[in-house]
């Protein structure tokens, strides 16, 4: 029985939490004035009334820039822990090749990238 005890305090726990959300939208739903006119129907963009279709064209090389900083961001992220395991005892030379393995990777990449003219703003 004392097993299931630590169970049933997540549950209860999580019953609470969601019954204090239930009650918080029911209670926003029931307190806030709701007087739909046409112009709080329209969509809202920058206080500049929408004018034509909703869709437009968009440069692939703006999301291209976009991919490789969170790939560089998350490479970068990694190195930090790197340098600490590589400072610790019987790590050193392990931990170094690795680094470069995993940099070799990412110079491949940025070759590849390069060769394919992917970094051209063109």
């Amino acid at each position: 029985m004392q097993y299931f005890h630590g169970y049933s305090v997540v549950g209860l726990v999580a019953v609470l939490g969601l019954l204090f959300v239930g009650v918080s939208f029911t209670a926003g739903r029931l307190l806030r004035p709701y007087v739909p006119t046409p112009e709080k129907l329209l969509t809202y963009e920058c206080g500049v009334d929408p004018v034509g279709e909703g869709w437009a064209h968009t440069q692939v090389r703006y999301y291209v820039y976009a991919f490789l900083y969170v790939i560089f961001a998350v490479d970068s992220i990694f190195l930090f822990p790197w340098a600490t395991v590589f400072a610790t005892e019987g790590y050193g030379g392990t931990t170094l090749v690795e680094m470069f393995v995993f940099l070799g990777f990412l110079a491949v990449g940025i070759l590849y990238a390069w060769k394919k003219g992917v970094l051209e703003w063109t």
